[in-house]
């Protein structure tokens, strides 16, 4: 129960819970690493590396190498190639546009994404204007997801009480990273890439609900805040 004199805060994940990007990103990771030397499917991609920095990401790889480097070529060809498709074939999660349109609530990004490429996500779905700036990318903080750090860091940058934050989440690192935290936190299986099994993970991890779809959200948020926010 919050405090009569709180305002809740929404904290998003960015890829998969705001923009559909996971399966277009991962399907390229798995395409690269493979041309490089590393052969992986995109489910492993995504059981792996889904919502987890780009740094520690390469970091496993490596190790999983011998402590071979990547070619350097590796992360440009990467990003060149989630560029154009960003372009091309980006969209945002249905429904998403229309719940940041009607909920009555402060919000704000919080993601393992670099801020470009957070950013270009944002910026070519027509979602960045709904959250005035406020967009935390783990770029700022010394760990990545699964660590809270940057769940800690979009708090602060809210000026809200950790009591009065629900984040919504479609990984199991970032679920474990909420509740790290000690933060609220809702899965969310809505997005191109979610396996069948995700929402038995996620609750496993810690999320107190899942929803399958976003409009679901202005459900559920209404009992989750003591319908202190009027949808």
């Amino acid at each position: 129960m919050t405090s009569p004199s709180a305002t809740p805060t929404l904290i998003f994940d960015c890829d998969g819970v705001l923009i559909d990007s996971e399966i277009l990103v991962c399907g390229l990771v798995a395409e690269e690493l493979t041309a490089h030397g590393y052969p992986i499917s995109v489910p492993d991609v995504i059981a792996r590396f889904a919502g987890r920095p780009e740094p520690e990401m390469i970091a496993e790889i490596e190790r999983d190498r011998g402590g071979r480097p990547l070619p350097e070529r590796f992360l440009s060809c990467v990003r060149s190639r989630i560029t154009q498709a960003y372009a091309t074939d980006l969209r945002p999660v249905p429904g998403v546009a229309e719940v940041l349109g009607r909920v009555r609530a402060p919000v704000c990004v919080a993601s393992s994404s670099t801020p470009a490429k957070l950013r270009l996500g944002l910026e070519t779905t027509g979602l960045l204007r709904h959250f005035s700036g406020n967009v935390v990318s783990a770029a700022a903080v010394a760990r990545g997801k699964p660590a809270p750090d940057v769940f800690l860091y979009a708090v602060g940058w809210m000026r809200a009480d950790i009591r009065d934050c629900v984040v919504i989440e479609d990984s199991v690192p970032g679920v474990t990273a909420a509740r790290a935290a000690g933060l609220r936190t809702f899965g969310f299986t809505g997005g191109g890439h979610c396996a069948p099994d995700l929402a038995e993970r996620l609750v496993a991890a810690g999320a107190e609900r899942v929803i399958g779809r976003m409009d679901a959200l202005l459900e559920v948020l209404p009992e989750a805040f003591a319908e202190r926010i009027a949808a």
